[in-house]
């Protein structure tokens, strides 16, 4: 999840981390304030930085990447198979 306060460095270098354990299928959401006692959205990422961490996802190493606001870690997971 997106848009917590993190910034464009952090998320590469989760990444990279993920990267460093063999990790090879991301998904990346927009966090969605479910409700007023939950925290507040940081900021809306726009599809185009989505399309971008998925493309620096891919050239990374990571087989499948999913990024976009809507996406949730069981977003398309039939795709994700091997």
């Amino acid at each position: 999840m997106v848009g917590l306060g993190e910034t464009d460095e952090e998320i590469q270098q989760v990444m990279r981390d993920l990267c460093a354990v063999d990790c090879d299928v991301l998904t990346i959401g927009q966090y969605l304030q479910p409700t007023r006692q939950h925290l507040p959205v940081q900021r809306f990422v726009p599809p185009q930085v989505f399309r971008r961490l998925r493309d620096d996802a891919l050239a990374l190493g990571f087989r499948y990447c999913e990024s976009g606001p809507l996406v949730r870690s069981s977003y398309h997971a039939e795709r994700q198979r091997r």
